[in-house]
């Protein structure tokens, strides 16, 4: 199979991110319209449990990436199908397990989370995705460790417009029930989604099978034992990541009672943190994800060549690619946080101050992401799960100390996930320097996209001032100025070469 260079595989994957997050935001306009900032709280309070099961299987597809990268760079035939018969078993009964217990035991997990219990629907309606998810992901891993990243791009965006469907649709029609239902309804339509995309994945997968003439694969016991020595510390490092998520839905609303708030208060307050903020925080996001799923492959395949050169190489690339996603994206958000909240939730754009702040966390949790793939790639598991988790401990005592207060309420929670993810950025850059003895070229990768973003962003509020005065419309002003920001943007990442044309062209040519 073709293999897809680390730009070309991170620019399809992340142009599937942002078109899948941009659906996403097509699923919220509506869900906000028929629920409120109430409903998206119930129905987000279920999100933090279901992403902690997609954390704890995300080092499966990780783990398979990278194995079968590893068999693929040998031409071990046999023995990437072999993986993909040992970690089918194992989601298999993860996947079941999950859907089982957050199924039979949502109203006992609600009590004892201290959740409203109209998030009881919420948990319900997501309790059966993960059985579907689990199978998912073994065949993203799949196509990811052979470098297409292809069927996973476009797995993603059918999973979102099944979700969008779906979701949208089950929350209409339940809207009479009430509010509690409606929010349920969307929740579900995570599973019907995942359904869709887990039918187009398989069958790609088939056919590949096919190709290979592969008709029956034999058990291996070792292949298991390979799979959960790899998946184990990434495992846990994406749950410790996820419990910073957790960590808001348990504590931020009860530390807001504490603060004086109504359980109605604490809950907006709480919808507009997770259902609003860290929606749009999510977009560039999910490029840095894009490139992090890439990378890790690559890495991988080059490292157990021992191609060490070719690996500090992607490693530089990688930090600059993040850099160039990260720095701009803080800018934009940070300077344009009201504009932004109200065009993509017009006439419910309370939070903005949320997003203003949030946006700060962004290069650090990009340099979080980006480091930690490195690390992993290069069979590093262990220091970057040990860094997060250190980073999850200073999160959970700020937020603990920091949101009751009055002066700082909601705030307290996005104060204290910057400081968390700052730490373990830092913790994660000592460890690379340490363990792979690699030097980052800092004006390449930080001083150059700092100066582009700043000229960028003087331009992009000049041009959203000027428009507004003359057209009064948000909306327009909004988009005119994003879309000429990027262009300056890109234009002055030429000018200042911090990526090089023909090194452009040599990484899409390659493979």
């Amino acid at each position: 199979m073709k293999k897809q260079s680390l730009i070309k595989g991170s620019l399809i994957l992340g142009v599937a991110g942002i078109l899948t997050r941009f659906l996403g935001l097509f699923f919220r306009w509506p869900l906000i319209m028929l629920i409120g900032d109430e409903g998206i709280g119930y129905y987000q309070m279920s999100y933090p449990l279901y992403m902690f099961f997609v954390a704890i299987a995300s080092g499966i597809p990780i783990a398979i990436s990278k194995m079968i990268s590893e068999n693929n760079a040998i031409d071990d035939i046999n023995g990437i199908f072999e993986i993909m018969k040992e970690s089918a078993i194992l989601m298999a009964i993860l996947g079941t397990g999950t859907t089982f217990a957050l199924f039979f035991f949502a109203k006992p997990i609600i009590s004892f989370l201290k959740w409203d219990p109209k998030a009881y629907y919420s948990l319900i309606g997501i309790s059966f995705a993960p059985i579907i998810i689990s199978f998912i992901t073994i065949f993203r891993g799949f196509f990811q460790g052979l470098q297409n990243m292809s069927p996973s791009a476009t797995s993603q965006l059918i999973e979102q417009i099944g979700r969008i469907i779906f979701g949208v649709g089950l929350a209409v029609i339940l809207l009479p029930r009430g509010i509690e239902y409606s929010a349920g309804g969307a929740a579900f339509g995570a599973t019907a989604g995942a359904i869709m995309a887990g039918v187009y994945l398989f069958s790609k997968y088939k056919k590949i099978k096919k190709e290979y003439g592969i008709k029956k694969v034999k058990t291996n016991p070792d292949v298991l034992s390979d799979i959960l020595r790899i998946a184990i510390p990434i495992s846990l490092g994406a749950t410790v990541g996820s419990i910073m998520g957790l960590i808001d839905s348990i504590v931020v609303p009860q530390k807001l009672l504490e603060a004086g708030l109504t359980n109605m208060q604490s809950t907006v307050l709480y919808a507009q943190l997770t259902g609003k903020a860290s929606v749009i925080v999510n977009v560039p996001l999910t490029l840095s994800m894009a490139l992090c799923i890439s990378l890790i492959p690559i890495i991988a395949e080059n490292f157990i060549l021992k191609n060490h050169v070719e690996v500090k190489r992607k490693i530089n690339m990688s930090m600059k690619m993040s850099a160039v996603i990260a720095i701009p994206c803080m800018f934009g958000i940070f300077f344009l946080a009201e504009p932004i909240m109200r065009l993509i939730f017009p006439g419910r754009f309370a939070g903005a101050g949320i997003l203003k702040y949030l946006s700060l966390s962004i290069p650090f949790i990009i340099l979080t992401q980006t480091t930690t793939s490195i690390l992993q790639g290069t069979d590093n598991y262990i220091i970057p799960v040990i860094n997060l988790f250190i980073g999850c401990f200073i999160k959970g005592i700020l937020t603990w100390i920091l949101v009751p207060m009055k002066a700082f309420n909601i705030y307290g929670a996005v104060i204290a996930s910057i400081i968390a993810y700052l730490v373990s950025s830092i913790l994660n850059l000592i460890a690379m320097k340490w363990k792979l003895k690699i030097k980052l070229n800092v004006y390449e990768i930080l001083i150059k996209p700092a100066y582009a973003s700043t000229l960028m962003m003087i331009l992009v509020l000049i041009s959203y001032n000027y428009i507004y005065k003359s057209t009064t419309s948000n909306g327009i002003s909004c988009l005119i100025s994003i879309f000429l920001g990027i262009i300056v943007y890109i234009i002055l990442i030429m000018l200042l070469r911090v990526f090089k044309i023909e090194e452009i062209k040599s990484r899409f040519r390659r493979n």
